[in-house]
């Protein structure tokens, strides 16, 4: 997320001065850094007071607000522009960017491929067709033609029809996410004129025939309604193209469906499934794994009166379904925290009795998929994936072979009409590829959708170990690195870590960052606990009240780097992102003499006060509420500015948020930026960067992203000492 503007001296409220940026010696004179002014407001919850000095924030469009974001903004660009070699820098970055084409998402339908395409050069993804795996690529929609003033439009989404006829697919401007769902006319690339707003997660389903599909809309917030109600009572509706949406029937909602009671948080869809007489009806509360499940007859799942029978409740823990016929096949952790996968007749439903056919065993089962010959089931271990498969013939599991361990599984599609599976493969080293699987041929077979990439590894390696964290458990710690690189203290070292949802840090393959290890540096993954890899236990151990596992890891991963010569706490910086945000932000709070350079993107730093956001209640059953004595301890504990003590020597900080967050606030990074601003006495910056043209990072583009690394990694590389990134004193 990028956001330069003319320096200026901001306005309303604020005290001014000007600053100096002071590393290794060296003084960088730039524009005064707002500083924000402290009004504490206090609360008591169970007992304890908390002062919230900058709640004030939290009104975005208030003046004192916009102007102490935009001063940052300013002080911020004005500082990294003058960074020697972050110009260098960016072009590396964008070299190696553009050295191949990114594909993702591809659905094929018949012969035809659909999948979002960004070649090199271009600023953002494209919506293309191929027929057949050599056929000519025709795009479909390119956003960059679509931008309205200065702000861009991105893809959030697209389905295509179960014929291929009609493609449906999300835009929304600025990063916001904020979709209006269009449908085109695949053969004659004609919009047929459809705009249903308020689509910012669709979920489309199309029905046979290519007339109609389900899909999720948020309701219509009255004037006046609080921004938590936002993602509240969103329904399932059927549109049928070339209607009116506002007469679409709701089909699957709270309130709506008799003898079904659905949270007002929760967010239902409707699944159709090729050659099944039945469509399922998952509801999904808010951001938990544990999915409410129902089932209706193709052709009866027309309005609120659908006869939908339950399949699970949350309390059942599955947390994925797929249909093969009549026969439905869960996913579940129920007494097996690395999952595995039942069967029963949806036509007679009866989770009692459902049969195991893939029991739990080393591997976490991540995902299943029904194509027409088997059941493919994507399988986990500490991070990098294998594929299975269970034939509906034989029902017995058998191994895919991978061309490589170590690699990425990603965006498994099946359909019930087609034998095999396709997917893209990728790794650390290895560059990507999108496969099929043929179950004539036992064998794995490059698309050629997407050619190899022509960036040079062969001088980098990765690593899979496990450290021992503070308590003897192992986590997984994954290292890239020159095969040269020796342990002499002396490397550049950035690990990133995320720790939430349930959600793995997986292998990838990301050229754009190679310029770490080109200036002989460490990239390192540390998998805390709150991930996925090890299955729900996994992530039960760092969600809510055990939160504090996730940042605990992350330093004992850090220590392990020093320990074995990688790096020095001069040497070692540690990166994060939205939810990630409260492990780096907790980190540091808890060593800040562990690290030099902390990394904070769109992050998560007052978790105290995030169900208050509209995006704050889905995440209430990750995070917890303060309505309760246990959620309020565990969210203070993990509520990072809150444990940000003044008169502390802090680590260098880039704080980094898009104006138009509809996920985390851009206030939770202002708020935690003026914090450490006052408190840190290290002499070293706290930067918050602002992007005015972007969101959590969903829809930025590819000159966005690459710009906010060059930042990174120039803040990073000046603040850590390398020589060619040290300003001169003016």
């Amino acid at each position: 997320m990028v956001g330069r503007r003319n320096i200026h001296n901001a306005l309303g409220g604020l005290t001014l001065g000007l600053a100096a940026l002071v590393v290794s010696g060296t003084a960088i004179a730039a524009p005064g850094q707002p500083v924000a002014d402290k009004k504490p407001v206090v609360e008591t919850f169970f007992g304890t007071s908390v002062s919230d000095d900058y709640r004030w924030m939290e009104e975005p469009k208030s003046p004192e607000f916009q102007a102490f974001m935009k001063g940052q903004a300013d002080y911020t660009n004005a500082a990294l522009a003058r960074i020697p070699g972050r110009a260098a820098l960016e072009k590396r970055i964008v070299a190696l960017d553009n050295a191949n084409v990114k594909v993702l998402g591809v659905n094929q339908v018949g012969d035809a491929y659909f999948y979002r395409k960004s070649a090199p050069g271009a600023a953002n993804y494209s919506l293309v067709v191929r027929h057949g795996t050599k056929g000519k690529e025709v795009v479909l929609v390119d956003p960059t033609k679509l931008s309205v003033g200065a702000k861009h439009v991105s893809i959030d989404y697209f389905q295509p029809s179960l014929d291929g006829k009609y493609v449906a697919y999300g835009l929304s401007e600025g990063g916001s996410e904020q979709s209006v769902l269009h449908v085109m006319d695949v053969e004659t690339g004609k919009d047929l004129g459809e705009r249903i707003d308020r689509t910012n997660d669709a979920s489309v389903a199309w029905l046979p025939g290519g007339k109609a599909f389900y899909y999720n809309r948020l309701k219509k917030l009255d004037a006046g309604a609080p921004g938590t109600d936002k993602y509240k009572d969103s329904r399932a509706l059927l549109h049928v193209l070339g209607t009116d949406p506002e007469s679409d029937k709701p089909v699957l909602g709270t309130g709506l469906n008799s003898g079904i009671k659905i949270d007002p948080i929760a967010f239902p869809a409707i699944v159709v499934t090729p050659g099944s007489d039945y469509v399922l009806g998952f509801v999904v509360n808010g951001v938990q794994n544990e999915i409410g499940l129902y089932a209706a007859p193709l052709g009866k799942a027309v309005d609120g009166n659908t006869p939908w029978v339950k399949l699970a409740l949350p309390e059942d823990e599955i947390t994925n379904a797929a249909l093969h016929g009549r026969d439905l096949f869960l996913l579940s952790h129920k007494d097996a925290a690395r999952f595995k996968v039942l069967k029963e007749d949806v036509s007679k439903p009866d989770l009692a009795q459902a049969q195991t056919v893939v029991p739990a065993s080393d591997v976490v089962i991540t995902g299943i998929g029904t194509a027409a010959d088997a059941l493919y089931i994507q399988n986990m271990d500490g991070g990098p994936s294998r594929l299975r498969r269970l034939p509906y013939d034989t029902g017995k599991v058998e191994t895919v072979p991978l061309a490589y361990d170590g690699a990425t599984i990603e965006g498994l599609y099946t359909d019930t009409r087609v034998p095999g599976a396709l997917f893209s493969v990728e790794g650390w080293v290895h560059s990507g590829a999108w496969v099929t699987y043929e179950p004539k041929t036992a064998k794995i077979v490059d698309t050629g959708l997407l050619a190899p990439s022509p960036v040079d590894t062969k001088g980098y390696m990765a690593e899979e170990i496990k450290i021992k964290s503070y308590d003897g458990t192992e986590v997984p710690l994954s290292i890239v690195r020159r095969k040269d690189a020796k342990p002499d203290g002396k490397h550049p070292t950035l690990i990133w870590g995320y720790g939430a949802y349930g959600i793995s840090e997986t292998p990838v393959f990301a050229p754009r960052w190679f310029p770490l290890l080109e200036n002989n540096g460490i990239w390192a993954t540390c998998h805390v606990r709150g991930g996925g890899e090890y299955g729900e236990d996994w992530h039960l151990a760092g969600k809510k009240a055990t939160k504090a596992n996730t940042w605990k890891d992350l330093i004992a991963c850090g220590q392990y780097l020093i320990d074995k010569g990688w790096a020095t706490p001069a040497t070692l910086g540690i990166d994060g992102g939205s939810a990630g945000g409260i492990l780096v932000g907790n980190a540091m709070a808890a060593r800040p003499d562990l690290f030099r350079v902390v990394i904070d993107e769109v992050g998560v730093s007052n978790a105290l006060r995030g169900e208050f956001s509209e995006n704050g209640p889905p995440n209430i059953p990750e995070f917890g509420t303060v309505t309760t004595e246990d959620g309020f301890k565990g969210l203070l504990a993990m509520d990072a500015m809150h444990n940000i003590k003044p008169g502390t020597a802090y680590p260098a900080v880039l704080l980094t948020t898009g104006i138009n967050d509809p996920r985390v606030p851009s206030y939770e990074s202002g708020k935690m930026a003026a914090t450490l601003q006052a408190a840190t006495t290290s002499g070293r910056p706290i930067l918050l960067r602002v992007d005015y043209d972007a969101g959590h990072g969903i829809g930025s583009t590819r000159t966005q992203r690459n710009k906010e690394l060059a930042d990174k990694f120039a803040f990073m590389f000046w603040q850590m000492g390398l020589k060619a990134y040290q300003p001169t004193a003016k």
